[in-house]
């Protein structure tokens, strides 16, 4: 994977997330070489955020690299500078661009014109570093993540099209129940069900909650208004009432059932209080794995031997 871009969770093969999954339990677990000693990563952030930024400047620093952080107030990304010609600079000092953004296109310019890796750490259509971080806390609680039954419950946004096709990539059960008008995107439900028949794992969609829920190894829920959406919240209010995931809703599942969230989460709203803190719920391993997960993931890309 040296040099590679990760734009979508579409870019890795069955082998090579299982690759990156094993990478990081073992980096988990023994700890961290300097296999980026020199290197340094630049961090282009449209959107502020708590566990993406501190998560990649700490990995960097483990694996023995540096991190700069550059917010939208000081790039531009578009307004001030042209994509491409910020992808041009930063590729004559940096050895790969870690962009969090609003639009999927920003990332596809950054990397069409970057000479070095560009990696997804959010946009508005994917989240591929959650979902890295999301199968190998999936694996360290269930020992596998292949026939596992992923039960998602609400929005379909770009968390949940992200774990959708890696579910699919590692041969896991995923069913997701969402209002009709936040389903996921057809392409996105072609792609996690293509890849579910090709590794002998399962895909599919469903309205009511408790469809989904019902046997579920995992239940994993997401904010009803994301960042960029505070305009609709009124309305998506109204549209996700019934798909709070409470006790009753967990009770559904596997008595060894874990409950998973990305955070931040809105307590009262998509989650309750008692089940984010009661003991089914991982979320706070799950943020720790995001460390993890791109830790792999970097030396994946960048280190010269791994």
């Amino acid at each position: 994977m040296r040099g590679r871009d990760l734009l979508s969770i579409r870019d890795l093969s069955p082998d090579e997330l299982d690759m990156l999954i094993r990478t990081a339990l073992s980096m988990k677990r023994d700890g961290s070489p300097p296999l980026l000693e020199g290197k340094t990563a630049a961090l282009v952030f449209e959107k502020p955020s708590l566990r993406t930024r501190v998560s990649f400047e700490v990995g960097m620093k483990q694996l023995g690299g540096t991190a700069i952080y550059l917010s939208q107030a000081e790039v531009g990304l578009g307004q001030r500078e042209p994509v491409e010609d910020v992808a041009r600079v930063l590729s004559r000092y940096v050895s790969a661009i870690v962009a969090r953004t609003y639009a999927q296109e920003t990332l596809t310019g950054l990397a069409a014109a970057a000479d070095v890796p560009v990696v997804n750490a959010l946009s508005d259509d994917e989240h591929p570093c959650q979902a890295l971080a999301d199968l190998l806390t999936v694996r360290e609680k269930k020992g596998q993540i292949a026939d596992v039954r992923i039960a998602f419950i609400g929005d379909g946004n770009n968390v949940a099209a992200s774990l959708a096709i890696a579910a699919g990539l590692a041969g896991a059960e995923f069913v997701i129940a969402s209002p009709p008008d936040y389903a996921l995107k057809p392409e996105i439900v072609d792609t996690a069900r293509e890849w579910a028949r090709r590794t002998g794992g399962a895909f599919e969609t469903v309205v009511r909650p408790e469809d989904a829920a019902r046997g579920a190894d995992v239940v994993y829920t997401d904010v009803w208004t994301s960042m960029g959406q505070e305009s609709e919240r009124r309305r998506r209010m109204e549209a996700f009432q019934g798909y709070q995931v409470d006790a009753e809703l967990m009770s559904l599942a596997r008595p060894d059932a874990i409950f998973m969230h990305d955070l931040p989460a809105h307590r009262g709203e998509e989650i309750t209080h008692d089940v984010i803190e009661g003991p089914q719920s991982v979320v706070f391993q799950q943020a720790e794995n995001r460390l993890h997960a791109q830790k792999a993931l970097l030396a994946a890309i960048m280190a010269d031997e791994l």
